[in-house]
């Protein structure tokens, strides 16, 4: 048995944007598949969400966690799943929007063979096609994934992010922010063009709408620079001007830029008051790397810090990663009790590196590990980004 996709994309043709589910269960009839459920990871990936179909089930979908379901388990290790049920076999595959893993999707067949499961699996991957296409033209998968309603400042931020998750067989890099229904200030980009990977994050100063702008503003003037190949020290130096001659200095922003060269392992960055990177080599956390930071962006005018910020420089070894973070990660805390702090982010940052879990599954657990800390009650954005270099 094969998955026609030629036949599934003209099935896809002139449909509504928002009858994706509807779609996957008219390609899915070849293979006698039923009970088609298409579940999309909410903002916080605590929660699978059903999407509804035009075709009513007997008992609507329930919305399944991530934590504790099998379905939950699909999304976590992306590898497909089955179980016997009354009326066939359930099958549970990945649902994976490029290299971003979006949900899951739950279908029934009479027999799981190989086959038939590969073919699951292609459905699967139909599907989060279709997703990525057809989001651009409604907001039913945005909506979707809400579990309530995120904050102005959060919406202006989710809408600004790259994929969580990118995947080549050089690298891999993922990222995830909290509170994912409130975050304001925190936000990260990157871009891979040819054999350079560029990435970057930015904490800006306060909460709220302002804070968004904010971050915005830094986030548009990186990709501006970024795309007229400046170097980091003129992204750096022009980050700073920007945010100085909005805001004469009354806000700014933490973070850093880095390049990596993905042929032989090279990482040059730049810090602008951020929280140094750890180096994660075989499985164990080493600790940080050091680069002499600047003042944050927006106030090297104001207070005559002025000058080239220092490019610090590691070579990575293949199988190398990076996690950097911000502020939030290691100042959470509960009132009157210890932050979080950075030998524990070390600590579990090797515990769950020395399991050999990808990255996007390491960031969730690690921001987990920190809403357990605060109590889902986190004071400030708190965001991780994960890069990987394969060699």
């Amino acid at each position: 048995m094969t998955f026609d996709f030629g036949q599934a994309l003209r099935a896809a043709q002139a449909a509504d944007p928002a009858s994706v589910p509807d779609i996957v269960e008219s390609v899915a009839g070849a293979f006698d598949a039923s009970d088609i459920v298409v579940y999309l990871v909410d903002f916080g990936q605590a929660t699978l969400e059903p999407l509804p179909g035009h075709r009513p089930h007997a008992d609507p979908p329930e919305s399944e966690a991530v934590a504790t379901t099998m379905a939950g388990r699909v999304f976590r290790t992306q590898e497909p799943a089955s179980a016997r049920r009354p009326a066939g076999i359930r099958v549970w595959v990945p649902i994976v929007e490029g290299s971003d893993r979006t949900g899951v999707l739950a279908v029934t067949v009479p027999e799981a063979t190989e086959e038939v499961v590969r073919a699951c699996t292609d459905l699967g991957l139909f599907a989060g096609h279709l997703i990525a296409t057809q989001a651009r033209y409604t907001d039913s998968y945005s909506l979707r994934r809400r579990r309530r309603s995120l904050s102005l400042a959060a919406s202006i931020q989710w809408d600004l992010l790259p994929p969580l998750v990118l995947k080549t067989k050089r690298m891999t890099v993922a990222g995830l922010l909290e509170p994912a229904y409130d975050v304001g200030g925190d936000s990260f980009d990157y871009a891979i063009n040819g054999t350079t990977f560029d990435l970057a994050m930015f904490d800006a100063m306060g909460h709220g709408i302002q804070a968004a702008v904010v971050a915005s503003l830094a986030v548009g003037s990186y990709r501006h620079d970024r795309r007229d190949n400046r170097s980091l020290q003129s992204m750096h130096t022009r980050l700073d001007e920007t945010l100085e001659h909005q805001f004469h200095g009354a806000v700014f922003a933490t973070g850093f830029l880095a390049k990596i060269d993905l042929d032989t392992g090279t990482m040059t960055w730049t810090n602008a008051g951020n929280p140094p990177p750890i180096l994660v080599r075989a499985g164990t956390a080493l600790g940080e790397l050091r680069c002499t930071p600047t003042v944050p962006w927006g106030l090297a005018a104001m207070t005559d810090a002025g000058g080239e910020p220092t490019v610090a420089s590691e070579t990575l070894e293949p199988g190398d990663s990076i996690l950097f973070y911000t502020d939030g990660i290691v100042e959470a805390h509960r009132p009157g009790q210890e932050q979080f702090g950075v030998d524990l982010l070390i600590d579990l940052t090797t515990q769950h590196s020395s399991t050999q879990q990808e990255p996007e599954e390491i960031v969730r657990q690690l921001i987990g590990s920190v809403l357990d800390h605060q109590r889902n009650q986190l004071q400030d954005d708190a965001t991780v980004v994960l890069f990987r270099w394969n060699g």
